[in-house]
């Protein structure tokens, strides 16, 4: 079992920044995915970011150019940087841990209000 524990979520103004983190309980050897996912208001969860075990990512095309996803794998956490936030990226943001088959971990969530 594995505990996901974020912070870093609030409200920041239209061009502000902020970051996520999320720190897993325990190390995870071997290949794993860190991600982060968002759920606006009345919307279906997405995609933000990726970040392998060996360091390759992916974005979302609404994020790409502001957002970085990044992982210290010493301390077992995943990060979001949030630059240029806008008001559409209000949500709440979830991270995500998965590796091998059946092993995928969600964090609490972390609200994030972006205001124009």
């Amino acid at each position: 079992q594995v505990l996901l524990v974020e912070s870093g979520g609030g409200l920041a103004q239209a061009g502000g920044s902020l970051r996520l983190s999320c720190a897993a309980s325990r190390i995870i050897f071997g290949i794993n995915t860190w991600a982060w996912y968002r759920q606006a208001p009345g919307k279906q969860r997405e995609l933000v970011a990726t970040i392998t075990s060996g360091g390759s990512t992916n974005y979302a095309d609404s994020v790409k150019g502001r957002f970085a996803i990044s992982r210290d794998n010493a301390k077992n956490t995943v990060y979001l940087q949030m630059d240029s936030l806008k008001p559409e990226d209000t949500a709440v943001y979830y991270c995500n841990l998965a590796w091998g088959r059946n092993n995928d971990y969600w964090g609490q969530g972390t609200r994030v209000t972006v205001s124009s």
